[in-house]
């Protein structure tokens, strides 16, 4: 992919989505020089999966982008990321949280996270069940923890070319929100993130009522490991 060429991606994508879906370049594994093509389109919201590559690459690109966490989480990486991410889309665990929580508070930052549910059939995948995930409400635990805050909710669907799947999985990643939101978080303003959908099932997302989609093939091409 050339450099003008990931720049029109990011120019046509931006024209394409809804007003009120913000977009996440995926940028993970892919160099700077790509990244900066992204930016010279416009684009200023990166997600990264790798604590390490998310430090090096904060260092060289302008001052005005925000970095998301898309990626598992493991707590032994939390202290290198939170000073940089503006969003982790994976909190898997009230482990995890509350690990976020600690490190925050030991810098003086508040962090925005979301609770990553995991509605897709396969079991490799990450994230909280329906039931985990009201229950880690519930119980009142993010109410107590003070440098984090609930953004919203992130989920993967199924890899599956049954778009009908999809889009009930996805159905279900916006339905929780939305008990959420009319619920426990029906007084916090900053509650209102869907994050679902990625290059081959984004359009999906959109139709299902997703706020923002994390696209990284579609932009930059296949991944350079």
């Amino acid at each position: 992919m050339t450099i003008e060429q990931i720049k029109g991606n990011i120019i046509n994508l931006h024209n394409e989505l809804p007003i009120g879906v913000k977009l996440v370049a995926v940028s993970k594994f892919h160099p700077i020089e790509a990244l900066l093509a992204a930016y010279d389109g416009g684009q200023r919201l990166f997600g990264e999966s790798r604590a390490q590559e998310i430090g090096q690459k904060h260092s060289l690109m302008p001052s005005d982008v925000q970095w998301h966490f898309i990626g598992h989480l493991q707590s032994n990486k939390v202290r290198q990321i939170v000073p940089y991410v503006s969003l982790i889309h994976s909190i898997d665990s009230e482990k995890l949280l509350r690990c976020v929580d600690a490190e925050a508070r030991r810098i003086g930052r508040i962090v925005d996270v979301l609770l990553q549910l995991h509605v897709a059939k396969e079991t490799t995948k990450y994230g909280l069940t329906i039931d985990e995930c009201r229950a880690l409400v519930d119980n009142g635990v993010t109410d107590e923890l003070k440098n984090v805050r609930i953004c919203g909710v992130m989920g993967m669907a199924t890899n599956t070319e049954d778009e009908a799947e999809i889009g009930r999985e996805f159905h279900e990643i916006r339905s929780t929100f939305d008990v959420l939101k009319d619920t426990h978080f029906r007084k916090v303003d900053c509650f209102d993130t869907v994050s679902m959908g990625m290059s081959e099932d984004y359009h999906i997302a959109v139709a299902e009522g997703t706020t923002m989609v994390r696209i990284g093939t579609t932009i930059f091409g296949e991944r350079e490991y």
